[in-house]
């Protein structure tokens, strides 16, 4: 996913102020105690927490720090010396913060991992950065097929990608909705544009007629011109590849033009702002896919909610938490398995850095999400998609993964 190109230098700068004295400007690994039998081991989160998808960002944040909180607590990572810390990192949904984020992870010698990014658009050029600094990336929510398809050997995901998730859509506004006809409109992004066409693909090979397709930006926010050619045009259904934060105007804006069928759009609508944004009445109907099974269809679902919402009273648990969750207990696991063979204080180093990336790769365990595998590209073997429909204010499963 992609979205916002606008970049806070000041925010920037203050995040680099941050990473340098959390780091001491780089060199240290040694817990802050003077044990010198602990190495602090840092985990990056990149992700948008101050601009771009906020909500979802900050949800990301909340599920690393829970698997670091809960790491801290083992025994069996305290016999082997490690101590874990978070790093959260702003990269505002845009491309060029997210470099600047990845170069700054890059050079604290004690970040070996990064959980990230959310957005396809920031994802793809940081992993170039983590590859040359030999750090594991694990990303909860970037879906664009083009992140996993570039060769690098750092680079993982732990939720599936647009061409399976645009078609999942497609089946269901066919086959469970019964549309016949649809209006696509992307947001510009890497991710809006891949989903939206992988979504026209499918629909026409179903029988289904695309009327039009519409190219619009991840930053507007005024929909009259194309609302009107919507109208015009009448079709069964509105399909929206782009995040909440402008899919909940255009749903709004085509409920208050007397538009009143549902618009459908990928994970990027998949998050409470999307309804508030929208306005219930206007969101009432409209549809979205995300990746894997509802949390309560999940063997560790109730589990995992429930840790959730003790560590963080009063928030909810987002789309990409539990997924957020599973990469940094990924990392967590990789890290350990380097630290018990070579040392915990080999871990920071580059045959350290080799181990955990080939330990990611061989990961095979029972996440919250279900399970976890990863293919040759580094992508999930995990292909689960959940279509919701909003019913009274809430998304609520439309169609389950078949079993």
């Amino acid at each position: 996913m992609q979205v916002r190109n606008t970049l806070a230098g000041g925010v920037m700068v203050a995040l680099t102020v941050a990473a340098l004295a959390l780091t001491g400007c780089g060199g240290g690994s040694k817990a802050a105690s003077g044990d010198s039998a602990v190495t602090t081991v840092k985990i990056g989160i990149g992700a948008p927490l101050t601009a771009g998808s906020v909500a979802q960002g900050l949800g990301i944040q909340r599920g690393v720090e829970l698997a670091i909180k809960e790491a801290n607590a083992r025994e069996d990572i305290k016999a082997a010396g490690l101590k874990f810390a978070s790093v959260p990192g702003d990269d505002q949904g845009d491309p060029k913060a997210g470099v600047t984020v990845a170069n700054t992870f890059a050079s604290d010698r004690s970040l070996v991992g990064v959980v990230g990014h959310l957005n396809s658009g920031v994802t793809i050029p940081a992993s170039k950065v983590y590859n040359q600094a030999k750090i594991a990336m694990v990303s909860p929510a970037a879906t664009n097929p083009a992140l996993t398809l570039q060769g690098l050997n750092n680079v993982f995901r732990v939720c599936t990608i647009d061409s399976v998730q645009g078609p999942m859509g497609a089946d269901a506004a066919v086959d469970k909705f019964g549309a016949k006809t649809v209006v696509v409109v992307d947001d510009g992004t890497p991710y809006g544009e891949g989903l939206a066409a992988e979504f026209g693909k499918e629909f026409a090979v179903k029988g289904g007629k695309v009327v039009f397709s519409e190219r619009t930006s991840d930053k507007d926010s005024d929909f009259n011109a194309l609302v009107t050619k919507i109208k015009g045009a009448n079709p069964d259904m509105v399909y929206y590849g782009g995040t909440y934060n402008a899919g909940a105007l255009l749903s709004k804006q085509l409920f208050e033009s007397g538009y009143t069928k549902p618009l459908m759009g990928g994970d990027g609508l998949f998050d409470p702002q999307y309804v508030a944004l929208a306005t219930p009445q206007a969101a009432e109907d409209d549809m979205v896919t995300s990746v894997g099974l509802p949390t309560s269809e999940l063997p560790k679902g109730v589990e995992f909610k429930a840790a959730y919402e003790a560590a963080f009273p009063g928030e909810e648990v987002g789309a990409y938490d539990a997924y957020s969750y599973d990469a940094a207990n990924v990392l967590i696991e990789a890290i350990l398995a380097a630290a018990k063979d070579k040392g915990a204080a080999q871990v920071i180093m580059p045959v350290g850095r080799d181990a955990i990336i080939a330990n990611v790769a061989k990961t095979s365990t029972e996440g919250v999400t279900g399970k976890i595998e990863f293919d040759k590209n580094g992508d999930t073997t995990n292909k689960a998609i959940t279509v919701y429909r909003v019913e009274k204010g809430e998304f609520v499963p439309y169609v389950l993964p078949t079993k």
